[in-house]
C-alpha cells in the first residue's frame, strides 16, 4: 500500500508538472497575442502556415534541404538551403498554392547549397536574440513594442516582419544594421501608416 501511495504521489506530481508547462505556455501566448497588431485569428492562421508548410515541403521536396518557414500576417518568408534551384522553385510554389487563401505573398530567400554547419546555425540564433535585445534600445518611438517586429536571421542575414509604422521600421532597421556580425538587413514590414 505504502508503493501505491508514492507512485500515485508521482503521478499526480507529473500531471501537475504538465498543467503548469500547459498554463505558463498559454500565458505567454496570450500576452503575446494582447501586444500583437495582428488578429488572434491571424496569430492562429500564421501558425497553421508554417506547420502546413513545413510538413509539405519535407514531404514533397527531395531530402537535404534545411528550409524554415515564417508567417506573418499572411506574408510567408523562406529561409535556408535547397538542393537545387528546382527545389528553391518548387518550395516557393508549394507555399504559394498549398497556403492559399492564407498566404499573401511569399518571400523565397531560399539559397542553393549544402545546408549550412550547426555553427552558422548557432550564430544565426545569436545574432537573432541580439537583434531582438536591441530593439529594446528604442526608447524614442511612442508606444513602439519590440515584440512586434518578427525577426529571423539565415547566414548572417537578418530578415525584419511586423506591422509596423515607418518610423519603427526605420529605427528597426537602423538598430539590427548596427550589430557586429550582421550581413545585410532585409525589412519585410507591413507599414500601417
Amino acid at each position: 500500500m505504502k508503493w501505491f501511495g508514492l507512485i500515485s504521489v508521482a503521478l499526480l506530481a507529473l500531471s501537475l508538472n504538465g498543467c503548469a508547462g500547459l498554463l505558463v505556455g498559454g500565458t505567454a501566448m496570450a500576452v503575446s497575442v494582447a501586444h500583437d497588431r495582428r488578429t488572434t485569428g491571424m496569430v492562429v492562421d500564421d501558425q497553421t502556415i508554417e506547420l502546413k508548410l513545413y510538413g509539405a515541403l519535407n514531404k514533397k521536396l527531395p531530402q537535404g534541404n534545411r528550409i524554415s518557414v515564417t508567417s506573418y500576417n499572411g506574408t510567408v518568408l523562406l529561409t535556408g538551403e535547397v538542393v537545387s534551384e528546382t527545389a528553391r522553385w518548387q518550395a516557393e510554389n508549394i507555399a504559394r498554392h498549398l497556403g492559399k487563401p492564407l498566404v499573401r505573398m511569399v518571400h523565397n530567400e531560399l539559397v542553393v547549397g549544402s545546408p549550412i554547419s550547426l555553427s552558422v546555425q548557432s550564430n544565426d540564433a545569436l545574432l537573432t536574440t541580439k537583434v531582438k535585445t536591441a530593439l529594446f534600445q528604442i526608447s524614442h518611438i511612442p508606444g513602439f513594442d519590440p515584440t512586434r517586429v518578427k525577426v529571423v536571421t539565415s547566414q548572417g542575414v537578418v530578415y525584419l516582419m511586423g506591422l509596423v509604422r515607418t518610423n519603427e521600421a526605420d529605427a528597426a532597421a537602423d538598430v539590427a544594421s548596427q550589430i557586429g556580425e550582421v550581413r545585410q538587413v532585409v525589412t519585410l514590414f507591413e507599414l500601417i501608416d
